[in-house]
């Protein structure tokens, strides 16, 4: 079988998002300029089961949102995982706020509870954890040392949107959660995030930074007593959202089964894929390989040889603290051990079992030749 090309990753569009973004491009003005928004908005919040949601242009905006109305504030001390997509820490600098990186377990890759509890002081504020590539962070831990050091926590579900803990759904689990619509992700508004809460104060207070500051309880147009932000999603990114969010079964199932593909095909491998830890489901956004330390992996030599053949694959996060704006923490051993050793592959929703194939076929040629 011969393809030009596997994309990493590519949104599912059917007639269903084509009708509802052609209403709302037709229809979706003035009076109605906000009614997608609303009822997305409404069908996010029933999906993951919590009180509020409030649309966002982007996961980002969503985490700096969610930092000002948990009170996070200039010169305070916020817990993120080493291993991250870096806008998960990007808002915590716009506040003035310090991200202190605290190791990863070597199993899920997400943050490790008893790093977190070694790195608190009297400065810290909060707690961000990321379900990376759609493994899921042990929950009840992190929820416990929060309650007994009085932190805040914020859920990062961007790579978790449909993995769950004991049936309840990631970015539900703490304080606030939040999530990417980006293209790459399991469902798309293109651009776009979301965020979500059970706390009625944190949402009053999203909201209203999110409106420039203005407060619907004071009845004076056009006023402000305080200035605020505008990630707001458009109506048009609302209705394709709607459209997906109606099919979010159908689409994590999808990413259900290409990873069971990967998981008979590389079996026999010296690798670690994605976990799925009892008392949890993976949607397995991104299936993800880590080659075993004793294994001869040239990640860029991998690469090269990837785009020669036509797959698109991408590399596992560096640590956080290797960039240059931020000091090393080579207290993080097990951050710095894996990212080298890890690969994520092609997991969108038209793929095919044959592309599966051709991709795990590919990863053995190299293995043999490296």
């Amino acid at each position: 079988m011969s393809i030009n090309n596997i994309p990493i990753n590519k949104p599912s569009i059917t007639a269903l998002e084509i009708n509802f973004v052609q209403d709302a491009i037709q229809h979706g003005w003035g009076s109605r300029c906000y009614e997608y928004i609303q009822q997305f908005e409404k069908n996010f919040a029933a999906y993951q089961n919590t009180s509020f949601a409030l649309a966002t242009s982007s996961c980002t905006g969503a985490i700096h949102l969610a930092l000002m109305a948990m009170g996070i504030e200039a010169g305070d001390e916020v817990i993120v995982p080493d291993i991250t997509w870096i806008a998960s820490v990007e808002p915590v600098l716009y506040i003035g706020a310090k991200p202190v990186f605290v190791d990863i377990l070597p199993d899920t890759w997400c943050i490790d509870p008893a790093k977190i509890e070694q790195a608190i002081t009297p400065k810290t504020k909060a707690i961000i954890v990321v379900h990376i590539y759609g493994n899921l962070v042990d929950m009840d831990a992190v929820n416990a040392i929060a309650k007994k050091h009085n932190l805040k926590v914020l859920e990062d579900a961007a790579e978790g949107l449909g993995s769950e803990i004991r049936g309840q759904k990631a970015g539900s689990l703490s304080d606030m959660g939040v999530f990417s619509f980006h293209g790459t992700k399991t469902m798309t508004t293109g651009e776009g995030g979301m965020l979500v809460t059970n706390n009625p104060e944190y949402f009053e207070r999203a909201k209203i930074l999110n409106d420039h500051g203005r407060n619907p309880k004071i009845a004076k147009t056009f006023w402000m007593e305080e200035y605020g932000y505008k990630y707001k999603m458009s109506n048009l990114q609302a209705a394709l959202g709607c459209a997906q969010i109606s099919r979010i079964e159908e689409l994590v199932a999808k990413k259900r089964t290409i990873f069971e593909w990967y998981s008979t095909l590389l079996k026999d491998l010296p690798l670690q894929l994605n976990p799925e830890l009892p008392g949890t489901t993976n949607s397995y956004w991104l299936p993800t390989a880590i080659f075993d330390a004793n294994v001869q992996f040239d990640r860029e030599a991998f690469f090269a040889f990837s785009k020669e053949k036509g797959i698109d694959t991408r590399p596992f996060f560096y640590p956080l603290s290797t960039l240059p704006m931020f000091e090393k923490v080579s207290t993080n051993p097990v951050a710095y051990g894996l990212y080298e050793r890890g690969i994520n592959l092609p997991s969108f929703h038209d793929m095919t079992i044959e592309e599966a194939t051709i991709i795990s076929d590919m990863i053995k040629t190299f293995l043999q030749h490296a």
